[in-house]
């Protein structure tokens, strides 16, 4: 039994290993070069045609919507380059003001070609070509290299597809959705019970390293879209981008309400210290109430992840009766803090302020506010794209269009 387990953690491992995009990367990134480095040995005329193979590397992302922009964007960078160097060379040679003339104008013709990341790359080419008296030989060898590189790099991830990195940005909401049900609990814990100034500001220290796990969270998501785009195993792209998107923006509205209520907590500790924060009824109603809310944060993140529908449904469903059920402790709370306050007015914003910050968080994660929110992102993006390339959008609305394939689990996202 302990080797079998020791074999499926070995196994569960080798896989984690597959999957990680900076080991994907390397491999990928590493064959590429390779082989652009073969073909070029038998094209190009230099004992070590370097070029290509640097060409294939930069070009090679561990997306295909990041290798077609990548790849674009450097050959565009080369050939701006020679041709700049081409062009001094025909009138000056090489000195020390021809060369800076050749780098102001490289860079000034880099951003006007929108090489972007690669305006430097613009200069480097045209110093090197102008650097040598066979400025033509060097010029189409340098072109020749960098088109090789860029065209094997292209293949290499049409050919073989990169992997689409939804799981993990998947994984990574829901590892953010339970860490803030951690703190929703021992916040909850602290209601219910005598808590020092101390212990409630070190909640409000956790709620706001909170953001460093958002940050997080986006670049993984950032890395999911691009796979996500021009990858022709995905049917959904746009509708995957958006719920992802969406859900990691409530999520961080949810943690930027909740660092609000840490605030509000640790100031009502602060003067109410050394007596609990709450009566002993309404702290349990408190604790209740925040476990109920964590709950429903993780089935939320849980609905958003979800690519079947039928997982869809089933989170979704979950999640309204948690909500619902939030609500209702959330009405009775109400009622009680209202009582205490006539009883005892101290503290009534602090105490008030507590449960308008959960009902911000409760109304974030209704699913009907979602289920706008996704629309309009859907309608905004649809814009976006007919602002950007009326023609084609016109082109495609004109096509006959096939049934409803590919509609699967729209409905419950």
């Amino acid at each position: 039994m302990l080797d079998a387990r020791r074999a499926a953690a070995s196994a569960a491992r080798l896989v984690a290993w597959h999957r990680d995009p900076t080991v994907v990367q390397a491999l990928r990134s590493a064959a590429a070069a390779s082989i652009a480095y073969v073909i070029a040995l038998r094209i190009s005329p230099e004992a070590a045609p370097l070029t290509a193979p640097l060409t294939a590397l930069l070009v090679v992302q561990v997306t295909l919507y990041a290798t077609l922009k990548t790849g674009v964007r450097r050959v565009n960078a080369v050939v701006a380059g020679v041709l700049v160097a081409i062009a001094f060379s025909a009138v000056v040679g090489l000195s020390w003001w021809s060369l800076a003339l050749v780098i102001v104008a490289s860079l000034g013709v880099g951003h006007l070609v929108r090489a972007d990341e690669f305006v430097a790359e613009v200069a480097i080419s045209a110093m090197l070509v102008l650097g040598v008296t066979a400025h033509g030989t060097l010029a189409w060898v340098r072109v020749v290299e960098t088109l090789i590189g860029a065209a094997v790099g292209l293949a290499f991830n049409l050919v073989l597809a990169p992997p689409v990195w939804v799981d993990q940005a998947a994984g990574s909401i829901e590892e953010l959705a339970r860490r803030v049900r951690q703190l929703l609990l021992r916040m909850g814990e602290q209601a219910a019970g005598r808590t020092a100034h101390h212990e409630a500001a070190e909640r409000l220290h956790e709620a706001r390293r909170l953001d460093h796990d958002i940050a997080r969270v986006d670049e993984d998501l950032r890395q999911a879209e691009d796979s996500l785009r021009l990858n022709p195993r995905v049917r959904e792209g746009l509708l995957n981008r958006v719920v992802l998107r969406t859900g990691l923006d409530t999520l961080e509205i949810c943690t930027v309400v909740l660092r609000v209520l840490a605030r509000s907590l640790t100031d009502l500790a602060r003067e109410r210290e050394p007596e609990p924060l709450f009566s002993r009824e309404t702290g349990a109603v408190i604790e209740r109430l925040l476990s109920e809310v964590a709950d429903a944060v993780v089935s939320f993140s849980v609905l958003v992840t979800s690519s079947a529908s039928t997982n869809a449904e089933s989170a979704e469903d979950r999640l309204t009766a948690e909500l619902r059920q939030a609500t209702a402790t959330r009405n009775r709370l109400a009622e009680m803090l209202l009582a205490e306050i006539r009883r005892e007015p101290r503290q009534w914003q602090l105490q008030g302020a507590v449960l308008a910050e959960v009902d911000r968080i409760i109304d974030e994660m209704d699913t009907e506010h979602r289920s706008r929110r996704l629309l309009e992102e859907l309608d905004r993006h649809t814009r976006e794209q007919r602002d950007r390339r009326p023609r084609l959008t016109g082109l495609r609305d004109r096509l006959p269009r096939r049934g409803n394939r590919g509609t699967r689990g729209t409905r419950s996202r």
